[in-house]
C-alpha cells in the first residue's frame, strides 16, 4: 500500500523545521512515524541546525494519532509491537536531540499527537488546539506516550485525562498543565511568537543550548527500555475483540 503523507526537514537561518501531513487529520501510519523519527535525527545531527520547530500542515487537526486504518490490519503481537515502536522511536529521537525542539499546534491533538508535544521543550498552540488521550476509550491505553505526557503535565494531570478518555481538554486548561508554555487566539500571533523564540535560539551558544537540554532531560534514560516495554503491551491490547470492535463501529459512524 503506497505511503500517503509525508514528512518534510528544511533548515533556513540555522532553524530546522520538520514538518509532517497526512490527509486523514495528520493521522500517523508506521511509515510516516519512521519518516518524522528520521527527520528529527537528521535534523540533531545537521551542523547547519540549531534549533528544531516541528509541526503538521494543513489548517485541520493537529494530530489524529495512531492510524486506525493500520490498527486494524495489524494480526499478530510482532506487528503490534512494531506499529507501537513507531511512536516509541520518535519519542526517544525527541528525548534524546541535543537541540529544543519547539512545536507548532495549530489545531486538535489526539492520543499520539500529545505525546508529540510533551515532549518537545516548549509548545505554542493556537486558543482552539484542544487535547485529548483517547486510547482507553479504544481499548488500548496511553501507554506508549505515558512517560512523557506524565513528565511534562504531572501524575495527576496525566490520569486524568487517561481516565476521562472521551472528553476534550481545553487548550487552557492544557496550558494551565504545562504542556502548552502560549497560547494564541490567532494563528498569525503563533507563528509571530514561534518564530521569534526560534531565532533567538538560532543565535544562541550551542554548547550551552545541549547542556541544559541534557540537564533538564536527566533521568529519562530508562525510556529506551521501558517504551519498548510499553509498545509491547499496547501491541498485545490492539489484537483485542474490544478494541477492533471499538474501531470497526467508529469507522461507520465516521
Amino acid at each position: 500500500m503506497p505511503l500517503r503523507g509525508d514528512v518534510t526537514h528544511t533548515i533556513k537561518n540555522n532553524i530546522s523545521t520538520v514538518e509532517f501531513h497526512h490527509p486523514k487529520g495528520n493521522s500517523l501510519p508506521g511509515l510516516l512515524l519512521g519518516k518524522l523519527a528520521n527527520a528529527i535525527e537528521e535534523a540533531v545531527k545537521s551542523p547547519d541546525s540549531r534549533v528544531i520547530v516541528l509541526r503538521s500542515a494543513g489548517d485541520g487537526a493537529f494530530c489524529a494519532g495512531a492510524s486506525f486504518d493500520e490498527l486494524l490490519a495489524i494480526e499478530n503481537l510482532e506487528q503490534g509491537k512494531t506499529f507501537f515502536m513507531g511512536f516509541a522511536n520518535v519519542i526517544n529521537a525527541m528525548r534524546k536531540s541535543s537541540k529544543f525542539i519547539l512545536t507548532r499546534v495549530h489545531g486538535r491533538a489526539v492520543g499520539g499527537g500529545v505525546g508529540l508535544i510533551a515532549a518537545s521543550d516548549y509548545a505554542f498552540a493556537h486558543v482552539d488546539a484542544s487535547v485529548k488521550l483517547s486510547e482507553l476509550a479504544v481499548g488500548i491505553g496511553p501507554f506508549v506516550v505515558g512517560p512523557a505526557v506524565g513528565r511534562k503535565m504531572g501524575v495527576g494531570s496525566f490520569t486524568a485525562m487517561s481516565l476521562d478518555a472521551r472528553n476534550w481538554y481545553s487548550a487552557g486548561w492544557a496550558k494551565s498543565k504545562a504542556l502548552f508554555a502560549r497560547v494564541y487566539p490567532t494563528l498569525e500571533e503563533l507563528d509571530e511568537a514561534i518564530d521569534g523564540l526560534a531565532k533567538d535560539l538560532a543565535s544562541s551558544n550551542p554548547e550551552a543550548m545541549a547542556e541544559l537540554r541534557k540537564l533538564q532531560w536527566q533521568g529519562t534514560g530508562h525510556w529506551e527500555s521501558t517504551l519498548e516495554q510499553r509498545a509491547e503491551l499496547s501491541g498485545r491490547l490492539v489484537l483485542s475483540d474490544f478494541t477492533r470492535n471499538y474501531i470497526k463501529e467508529f469507522q461507520k459512524s465516521h
